[in-house]
């Protein structure tokens, strides 16, 4: 029978592996059970002779309801008075989607602003050169 490399699946600093399974395979990462924010996927593989070989995963887990912030950014100087949104969700399971709560409403950009001024500054230039040309004519 031929010998195959043993893997051992820890996660975060736990010295206990939460997995000991025979080279090659393919398994699925429960993150349900892990707390958001970062964790450590550490895979050690041992050969048949012994030696062993160490790979290290930096992830991050987000399993809890998503938080949307509106009025400030991460690392900004302010202040005075902020008006700030927060809006928090849960995205349900994997195969329900929640429709109700899922969307943040946002404040519409600056630039939209200077979209819809140009063209009613266009409508009004475009209208009188219009009416001028008819009147005349």
């Amino acid at each position: 029978m031929e010998e195959k490399s043993k893997i051992f699946l820890f996660i975060d600093d736990n010295p206990t592996p939460v997995a000991e399974l025979f080279a090659p395979v393919n398994f699925e990462l429960d993150t349900s059970k892990l707390v958001d924010g970062r964790h450590l996927l550490k895979i050690v593989s041992k050969d048949p002779r012994g030696k062993e070989g160490i790979r290290l995963i930096n992830f991050e887990v987000r399993n809890g309801p998503s938080i949307a912030v509106e009025g400030i950014k991460e690392n900004a100087v302010v202040d005075g008075i902020i008006p700030i949104m927060i809006n928090a969700y849960g995205k349900g399971n994997q195969k329900n989607f929640l429709i109700s709560g899922s969307e943040s409403p946002q404040s519409i950009p600056f630039w939209v602003f200077i979209i819809l001024i140009l063209f009613i500054a266009w409508t009004i230039y475009f209208i009188t050169t219009s009416f001028s040309i008819d009147l005349f004519s």
